[in-house]
């Protein structure tokens, strides 16, 4: 039986995760497995660089899973500093540059997994390529910054966008010593909760110390003469210092290979693919992680969701189609999980933005309570916030903003609207309890009666 070939464009989670497995199932005499990366690490955690940036996390090794040594030694013929830069869907080969020499040369394929990842969004902005400008997404990224870090004498921050990023961001340059400003769009941070949630994290954004604009358009970075980012400005007519400016807007998928050979994109450009995450009309290429977008579960369309949870499993669903096996991706609930100082922040489902543009009825319900006992010492506040369809009652979303052991209350959500239960249903499950980790009536659950009042009271 002739060997076949399957070539790997992308070395995260992702990509690698499908060569792993894939090479699980195939040993080197029925399959040869080329992966090409960009960058100069392999399965790392990006997810941790603002911890590593604060320092909690001492190295930046500490975050790498497995190194391309690793990989090598398992039989893939990994390619770091090399990107692929055409895809020859009809010839089934790739074109890649070695980004040290230049040299460029063609790799043919058997089976081709497209894990590209995605980019931090940059807007077209004078002088946002100016040095002490960064992005972050892969941990290349990570490194540079610290670099400038390293390299700045002054300690003014100015991170620009208040999401998972832009907010983590901020808190790992407080922790260093920085005087940091965040701007952003909204009229409150963390735009992926409703404006009233994320009121409680710009509350809690303050209280550390960070100063926080809203409503602040940014136009231009303005530069020394040496070509350094000295100060932002916003449209209107703000200046704010800054000796390193971090953009963290959030993320596009990294799809212009696939754009150029024609591969189908969704409403986001991420790829599309079927539940087995092979892009759509083409039996031998494969896709997955922050390049693609998935089925969104409660809403019915897709959307593109770039977390390393999702990449993981893409990449073991691909790995399996791959290696002769199969598995499927059915799709998400879009549920995430930060923090900043001791505020934890989750949110699964939909924000009622979302059920809006979905065309859905709701109503919604919130609450505050503890995340123990109220007399338990330590108690603190929580906050939850439950979207219900008003006709049936089924769950829709939930958004928690409270102290220590709120975010990780968000799971009970995701699977309940993974279920598609109502939230009669969620009202009557068996959670733990014990004075030390909830009141006797848990904070989900006591959300969930006042929406189950809300559904009733609102009628059809």
């Amino acid at each position: 039986m002739a060997t076949e070939r399957l070539v790997v464009v992308g070395g995260d989670a992702a990509g690698m995760s499908a060569a792993s497995q894939a090479r699980r199932l195939k040993g080197p005499a029925e399959l040869e497995i080329v992966a090409f990366e960009r960058g100069h690490f392999t399965s790392y955690s990006a997810c941790g660089i603002p911890y590593w940036v604060g320092g909690r996390v001492a190295e930046r090794d500490d975050l790498i899973a497995r190194t391309p040594e690793e990989h090598r030694a398992r039989d893939i013929d990994l390619r770091t500093r090399t990107e692929v830069v055409e895809l020859d869907l009809p010839g089934s080969r790739v074109r890649a540059r070695d980004l040290d020499t230049g040299s460029e040369s063609w790799t043919g394929y058997d089976k081709l997994v497209l894990a590209t990842g995605a980019r931090p969004v940059r807007p077209r902005l004078p002088g946002i390529g100016a040095h002490g400008v960064h992005g972050i997404q892969t941990l290349d990224d990570g490194q540079r910054l610290m670099d400038t870090l390293r390299r700045t004498e002054g300690r003014r921050a100015v991170v620009v966008g208040a999401g998972y990023i832009g907010v983590e961001m901020a808190e790992a340059l407080v922790e260093r010593g920085y005087d940091v400003t965040v701007l952003h769009r909204g009229e409150q941070p963390m735009a992926t909760l409703d404006p009233d949630m994320g009121g409680l994290v710009h509350s809690a954004m303050n209280r550390m110390g960070i100063r926080t604009v809203s409503r602040a358009e940014v136009t231009k970075i303005l530069t020394d003469e040496e070509g350094r980012a000295r100060a932002v400005a916003t449209s209107a007519g703000g200046e704010y210092e800054a000796d390193v400016v971090v953009l963290g807007i959030g993320v596009e998928p990294r799809t212009a290979l696939a754009r150029a050979a024609g591969l189908p994109l969704g409403p986001s450009g991420g790829i599309l693919t079927d539940l087995s995450m092979r892009v759509r009309g083409h039996e031998n290429i494969w896709a997955g992680g922050d390049c693609v977008e998935v089925l969104d579960l409660v809403a019915g369309r897709t959307r593109h969701i770039p977390l390393g949870t999702h990449a993981n499993k893409h990449g073991q669903v691909i790995g399996s189609g791959v290696g002769g096996g199969y598995a499927t991706f059915p799709g998400v609930v879009g549920t995430a999980v930060s923090k900043v100082c001791d505020l934890e922040i989750a949110r699964t489902g939909l924000r009622e933005k979302d059920a809006l543009e979905a065309g859905l009825r709701f109503v919604t319900a919130t609450i505050t309570s503890t995340n123990t006992a109220g007399y338990y010492p330590g108690a603190a506040e929580m906050t939850v916030k439950m979207l219900a369809e008003r006709r049936t009652g089924r769950l829709l979303g939930v958004q928690i903003v409270g102290g220590a052991g709120a975010a990780k209350r968000v799971d009970i959500a995701a699977v309940a609207l993974t279920a598609g239960m109502t939230v009669d249903q969620v009202v009557s499950l068996d959670l733990g309890y014990a004075p030390p980790f909830s009141p006797v009536w848990d904070p989900v659950l006591v959300a969930a009666r006042k929406a189950v009042s809300a559904v009733r009271s609102a009628g059809v």
